[in-house]
């Protein structure tokens, strides 16, 4: 975030807490809701979206920083401000790159120009290394882009604070079936140490209402050369904070 931007975030969200004096809120038992009309009027007309944008610690306005808090979406306009962990990390993998022979038996020319998230991650499905790293060869891409949570809506808990969170538009990068399981990506094309346990968490809750699968969880990263998957598991389902890394691998595709 350029700093610039990092200011006018930082002025905007002093501006909100000051109109609706959440530094005086009691955090302990329940989050703050806040509306994007009330975000609106605080900051004359700056765009809630951006605002609310903060997917990493880092990314967050001082005042979320200084005070542990981060937000979550939990209706359509509607957000909460959370005390609590709202990030998990994105550890360096320690284990030497693995070289990975591409399944396909011709190069892909198209798949070299750009440099976004969804490219890396559509070659890495194409050269079959999704596959190998989930040791299912039956998986399939079925989900893509956005898509919004239950209208009934799910709960869930931060520490004791309790959320319902109802029609929140997610977004998953790729999705993908097999016979036995489902599998939700999260991509990045850049060096990231943490990640907003939203952007797994949301789509994890929405798809298992969709299936009777098992639905699980992955970080994926191009970086340079190296392709990296992290495998997330959530031990307890309402717990947002129960999130696990179950296993991590790093490649080089020849």
């Amino acid at each position: 975030m350029a700093k610039s931007t990092e200011r006018t975030t930082d002025i905007a969200w002093q501006k909100i807490f000051q109109a609706h004096k959440i530094d005086d809120f009691k955090f302990a038992k329940q989050p703050f809701l806040i509306s994007a009309e009330q975000i609106k009027a605080a900051t004359n007309n700056l765009e809630p979206r951006i605002l609310c944008k903060q997917d990493t610690r880092e990314s967050r306005p001082k005042v979320f920083q200084e005070q542990n808090l981060f937000i979550l979406p939990v209706k359509n306009g509607e957000y909460a401000i959370v005390k609590g962990e709202g990030y998990v990390d994105i550890p360096q993998i320690a284990e030497s790159t693995l070289v990975y022979r591409s399944k396909l038996d011709f190069e892909l020319e198209t798949s070299k120009i750009g440099n976004s998230e969804m490219q890396h991650l559509d070659f890495a499905y194409a050269s079959s290394l999704v596959r190998t790293f989930m040791q299912d060869d039956s998986l399939v891409l079925t989900i893509r882009g956005r898509k919004y949570t239950p209208d009934e809506g799910f709960s869930f808990r931060v520490g004791r604070q309790i959320l319902e969170a109802k029609s929140v538009q997610t977004e998953v990068d790729a999705g993908y079936e097999g016979r036995k399981q489902v599998v939700l990506i999260e991509a990045k094309s850049s060096n990231v140490q943490n990640t907003i346990i939203r952007q797994m968490y949301y789509p994890f809750r929405q798809w298992q209402h969709h299936t009777q699968k098992q639905v699980l969880t992955m970080f994926f990263e191009k970086y340079e050369e190296t392709y990296s998957f992290w495998q997330f598991a959530f031990d307890d389902v309402e717990n947002y904070n129960s999130i696990r890394l179950v296993r991590s691998a790093k490649y080089e595709i020849r």
